[in-house]
């Protein structure tokens, strides 16, 4: 399963990215997300 905009961005943070936060696109169909590895 696909995880949800909130669920990816805690993956992303626990990986060490800081400052991940996401877009929602079309709706909600699509999500960008972002964030900053040092």
């Amino acid at each position: 399963a696909t995880p949800d905009q909130p669920e990816l961005a805690a993956k992303l943070q626990r990986a060490g990215w800081s400052g991940v936060a996401w877009r929602n696109l079309t709706g909600g169909i699509v999500a960008l997300h972002r964030g900053t590895k040092s």
